[in-house]
């Protein structure tokens, strides 16, 4: 059948089990900062954006970051509470890609359930819109974002040596991406993992996220990805 361009992401809000995503708004904000505000500092080590001194820093950041479409901001909600945003962003319906990324998660979200959900909703919702390619970028040094991204089923594609220049330093960035054609195997790990059964009463997951997506990672590539940071400086941290 011919390729036909899949829609564009939309302000939508997009639901979950552990958790919510809503287009990212100014009313947001308050709650945000103050997640954020439990952080030492180092959420922002890998990140274009931040760390914000203030709530009026946050939302002059925040004023700007939803006044475009791409990328495209969302609020993380867990228990109904802001505790992260994401974006989907580079969006290029015609090639039928798109990534996420912009990826801040509150030290309360981070390591959860929610954290996972959040990034699988992302994923459920570019494969069913139609796209072709979901990618994932960070920069090469950051070890837990690569760790994270195999965690998640993505392959490592390789790394584009000083792509840019993020506050003031060189970064090397590391591409991983899934295809169409893995959606269903990444779908059946996700929706496993995610069952309440999954999850001891204290809330430890009983088999692993990386133990059921492993099969899709290709093994040749994922043991360097996940450990081996390429010269460079600091990128973007999950």
């Amino acid at each position: 059948m011919p390729y036909s361009p899949p829609p564009r992401p939309v302000r939508q809000v997009i639901e979950g089990r552990y958790c919510r995503l809503e287009p990212l708004t100014a009313a947001h904000a308050p709650a945000l900062f103050d997640a954020f505000s439990r952080d030492d500092g180092r959420m922002w080590t890998y990140m274009p954006n931040g760390p914000f001194e203030s709530l009026a820093a946050y939302e002059a950041w925040l004023t700007g970051a939803i006044a475009v479409d791409d990328p495209l901001q969302f609020a993380v909600l867990v228990e109904g509470v802001p505790q992260g945003t994401l974006s989907l962003l580079r969006v290029d319906p015609a090639a039928g890609s798109i990534e996420v990324g912009y990826i801040s998660f509150s030290p309360a979200m981070q390591r959860t359930r929610a954290a996972s959900e959040a990034i699988y909703l992302t994923i459920k919702w570019s494969f069913e819109a139609g796209y072709r390619r979901f990618e994932w970028k960070c920069n090469a040094l950051n070890v837990a974002s690569r760790r994270a991204a195999l965690r998640y089923g993505l392959n490592y594609e390789g790394v584009f040596r000083q792509a840019t220049v993020v506050k003031g330093r060189n970064r090397d960035t590391a591409w991983f991406a899934a295809i169409d054609h893995e959606w269903q195997k990444l779908r059946a790990a996700f929706e496993t993992w995610l069952v309440a059964e999954n999850f001891s009463a204290g809330g430890q997951q009983i088999q692993a996220l990386s133990a059921l997506t492993v099969a899709i990672v290709a093994p040749s590539v994922a043991a360097e990805a996940a450990s081996r940071p390429v010269a460079g400086q600091l990128g973007d941290l999950v």
